[in-house]
């Protein structure tokens, strides 16, 4: 996320670290793997009537291969057919990705937009 949060002049490291301890469930948390190492990960939170996933994370070093698009399917399929939440930061390619796998907006607030996905 750090390009994307420099373009919008939000860099910031210790928010950054911040957010993504605060939002981490070790429970939650799937690893993705390419080539026998990980490369990224992703947490997906049962709230019950829907799920949340507050992190999806690919290594830039081997993103655009479809990768979070593997990764998409899974998250998909442990939805079981339940609603799937996120939030992006506006401004983000991470907004294209989610909206190329059938998330709509739902909402939006000053910095970030927030998804569903029936």
């Amino acid at each position: 996320m750090e390009p994307s949060l420099r373009a919008l002049g939000r860099f910031d490291p210790d928010r950054a670290r911040a957010r993504l301890l605060d939002g981490f469930e070790p429970a939650a948390c799937t690893v993705v793997e390419a080539e026998g190492r990980i490369v990224g990960f992703y947490v997906l939170e049962d709230r019950g009537a829907d799920l949340f996933l507050s992190h999806l994370y690919i290594a830039h070093e081997v993103a655009g291969q479809g990768l979070g698009a593997t990764a998409m399917k899974r998250i998909v399929s442990e939805a079981g057919g339940r609603p799937i939440r996120l939030g992006a930061l506006k401004g983000s390619a991470a907004n294209r990705f989610y909206q190329r796998h059938g998330f709509v907006e739902e909402r939006r607030t000053e910095f970030d937009v927030y998804y569903v996905r029936d």
